[in-house]
């Protein structure tokens, strides 16, 4: 325990995130084009009621934050073919504003790929700048 209490070793969410982005070389919207065309992958980890209410980035795949590093990591035995396979690809990760995207970004680090970031400020970003929405399809 340290002085004031606090587990010796403990970080605030504050402290966590920017650690984890520090790590990072994070994307803003008007780089995303050129990072797909040299075979980056764009994956949106909202949840389901984000991606309803507030639409798709076409072209991005989904796998929702909870079962992200199990598409992605060839080790699970539950993989994304399409994610999984190549260490050094370029894997940007968009949540809805760019907070859950660089600690999840940082995670897929630690688990080799070395080349994941994230998407600066998230879906909201991208939709406030101008860029691609479709509507998400009815089930």
């Amino acid at each position: 325990m340290t002085a004031d209490g606090e587990p010796a070793g403990r970080l605030t969410i504050v402290q966590l995130l920017a650690a984890a982005r520090r790590r990072l070389r994070r994307v803003a919207c008007e780089e995303v084009a050129a990072e797909l065309e040299r075979g980056a992958v764009l994956v949106d980890i909202r949840s389901e009621a984000h991606r309803a209410r507030d639409g798709l980035i076409p072209g991005a795949v989904f796998h929702p934050r909870n079962v992200l590093e199990w598409r992605v990591d060839p080790a699970s035995g539950y993989s994304d073919p399409a994610l999984s396979g190549d260490l050094g690809r370029r894997i940007i990760l968009v949540c809805n504003e760019g907070y859950q995207s660089s600690l999840a970004a940082a995670t897929l680090q630690d688990l080799g790929f070395f080349n994941a970031t994230d998407l600066i400020g998230g879906f909201q970003a991208w939709r406030a700048a101008g860029l691609g929405v479709e509507a998400q399809p009815s089930p």
